[in-house]
């Protein structure tokens, strides 16, 4: 006979971490991977669930300001850790430039490698303001998308690293 726990007491594991900027205490169970704690226990489910496998790149999250796959992070390894995810890219009730950008030029077709591209996309313009072609290709190499080709994405990373120059500029 196969006895099964109910899953409140299953939850054993416990951590605090800055979730999209915002402290967050989180009970879960100990085998969780980050993907599964934020879309499971967090409900933030703009985080996709792809292969689990860590081949697609559509759990991409930023863990400590670098993109890692959710699905191959512990849960419990994110302890006194920042985790954004792209219900935190956003700032006062705006869009971030990148959000901006997707919708102008169409670069989300179904949308769900999306999340993962906008938070890839928005680590590499944080380390490299002025990225190349070639650098937004590299960045973005680990995020499959089977509907765009791409195109409309490179050209919305450029255009976002236009108005984040901008913003950037004005703000002095």
């Amino acid at each position: 006979m196969l006895i099964t726990l109910p899953t409140e007491s299953q939850k054993t594991s416990h951590l605090r971490m800055a979730l999209n900027g915002e402290q967050v205490d989180v009970s879960f169970a100990p085998y969780k991977t980050l993907l599964e704690v934020l879309r499971e226990d967090l409900g933030h489910t703009g985080t996709k669930h792809g292969c689990e496998l860590g081949e697609c790149g559509a759990c991409a999250v930023l863990l400590d300001g670098k993109p890692v796959l959710s699905c191959l992070v512990l849960g419990v390894e994110c302890d006194g850790r920042s985790v954004l995810t792209v219900e935190g890219l956003g700032l006062d009730g705006h869009l971030h430039p990148l959000q901006d950008a997707f919708a102008d030029l169409g670069a989300a077709q179904c949308g769900y490698c999306t999340p993962a591209i906008l938070v890839t996309a928005k680590a590499l313009l944080e380390e490299h303001p002025h990225a190349s072609r070639d650098q937004i290709r590299a960045a973005l190499s680990g995020v499959l998308c089977r509907c765009t080709g791409y195109l409309q994405i490179f050209e919305a990373v450029e255009a976002a690293m236009v108005k984040i120059a901008e913003q950037r500029d004005a703000a002095k």
